[in-house]
């Protein structure tokens, strides 16, 4: 069963935010019913408190999940992330009659630095509006299994204060399509495992993580 987790954040995290994701193998679907998402949430709550992680956003998604994380240490993302992927792997199977029968993920979690700057509200917009681009509601706060949820009594781990401040129309600003020159830059990022900020901060994070891609400009989030 595949451990979820990168080959290459080891040094150089701590205080760098995170846009993590990860897919069902063969873009399989992970959650069918409200207790499959419910299974998640429990295990990200257990996570946290076995590794301290600072969880900004989130959005589970049917074959897929989106984290906002801004770890303490340089160990505390692959420790949270392979904790939390790998325990939530097994009891998925268990809960499934499926033990045995291969890995729960497509690989290992991808993991996107972001600047802690406009392209940290790019990305945390993105995450919570992922329902609402998915057509799966019409506000992101109508998605119970989100940070962006209003739905009374479900159940969601805690969300830590940003390192930016919050728009104050924020529930609102998301429900709104993103530019698509937000979109694609945040995309091209995520598909060549680039860090998401601008050049020179890229550049130094790349440096910082010692990375060996991650160098090609992709731009800037377009200001509100």
């Amino acid at each position: 069963m595949n451990s979820a987790m990168p080959r290459r954040l080891l040094r150089g995290t701590a205080g760098v935010a995170f846009h993590v994701m990860n897919r069902g193998v063969r873009r399989a679907t992970l959650f069918s019913s409200p207790s499959d998402y419910a299974a998640f949430i429990r295990v990200m709550i257990e996570a946290a408190e076995r590794v301290a992680m600072r969880l900004l956003g989130f959005a589970l998604m049917p074959n897929h999940v989106h984290l906002v994380l801004w770890p303490h240490d340089d160990t505390g993302l692959t420790r949270y992330v392979g904790w939390l992927s790998l325990t939530h792997a097994c009891r998925w199977h268990r809960a499934h009659g499926t033990l045995g029968t291969g890995p729960v993920y497509q690989g290992r979690f991808k993991a996107i630095p972001i600047q802690t700057s406009e392209h940290l509200l790019t990305v945390c917009r993105y995450v919570e509006r992922n329902p609402v681009r998915a057509r799966l509601v019409d506000r992101a706060r109508d998605w119970p299994w989100s940070s962006a949820s209003e739905h009374p009594g479900a159940p969601s781990p805690a969300l830590q204060e940003w390192p930016v401040p919050r728009p104050p129309d924020w529930d609102d600003f998301i429900d709104r399509p993103e530019p698509s020159t937000d979109l694609d830059c945040l995309r091209r990022c995520v598909g060549r495992s680039a860090p998401f900020g601008d050049e020179a901060w890229r550049t130094a994070t790349v440096d910082r993580l010692q990375w060996s891609t991650g160098l090609r400009p992709v731009g800037r989030p377009r200001q509100r």
